[in-house]
């Protein structure tokens, strides 16, 4: 799995030791051997050739609708919750969770936890059937960067009272959570949980590091609404 760390500044004295702190966002995609997951999802991949027969519009409706349908079938195939995933994996290798995402890959459907031990960082995947185990390997970022990545994170996490568990247990009230990380929020450093609803839309909330509570992630949606512009407001 390659580890993508964005990081971005941020005034955090209210979270942080009164100071400044550094936001991160852990993903990627796999890099290693893994058991075969005992959840296998059904190929909703759409015929290329009808999109493009289709116009915009009715095109951004199918991809919408698709998205949804995938979202709800993930969120309602995985009976292991986030928190457990972590739990399993912490149990597994120990450390600092520093994101959960459930994700589809080519082994089926899994829970991948970063787990930060020290300044190593650690990928360790989790059947969301099953609870168990699938695989762990040692996540080393192609820049050689990790020591200082794991300096930020660990500075970012200095005086936090609230896990990546927490953060998706506090964030389950909100929808089923299929991602929590370390985000920037655009003011302060908090934990990011992704939820899905009951007909598959997903939305974002800011978890505080201290005090567990949960608000909506309104600048990641004010950041959606303007991709397709450019610094201009203007179209691409």
């Amino acid at each position: 799995m390659k580890r993508n760390i964005v990081i971005a500044t941020v005034a955090a004295a209210a979270l942080i030791g009164g100071g400044t702190a550094t936001a991160f966002a852990v993903g990627g995609d796999d890099d290693g051997a893994a058991g075969t997951s005992s959840v296998q999802l059904k190929d909703n991949a759409r015929d290329n050739d009808s999109d493009d027969a289709r116009d915009d519009d009715s095109d951004n409706a199918h991809d919408d609708a698709d998205d949804a349908a995938e979202n709800t079938a993930e969120a309602k195939a995985a009976k292991v919750t986030a928190p457990d995933a972590i739990k399993a994996a912490l149990a597994h290798t120990k450390g600092t969770a520093v994101s959960a995402e459930l994700d589809d890959e080519d082994g089926g459907l899994v829970w991948d936890v970063d787990v930060l031990k020290g300044s190593t960082w650690h990928s360790v995947e989790v059947d969301p059937g099953t609870g168990k185990v699938l695989g762990s390997w040692v996540d080393k970022d192609d820049d050689g960067d990790d020591a200082a990545d794991a300096a930020r994170v660990n500075s970012a996490l200095k005086g936090a009272s609230v896990s990546a568990a927490d953060a998706a247990r506090a964030g389950a009230g909100k929808g089923t959570v299929t991602s929590v990380d370390l985000d920037d929020d655009g003011k302060a450093v908090a934990w990011n949980v992704e939820t899905t609803g009951a007909k598959g839309a997903e939305s974002e909330y800011n978890v505080d590091l201290k005090t567990g509570k949960v608000t909506p992630d309104h600048d990641d949606r004010d950041h959606d609404d303007h991709d397709g512009q450019d610094d201009d407001g203007s179209d691409d």
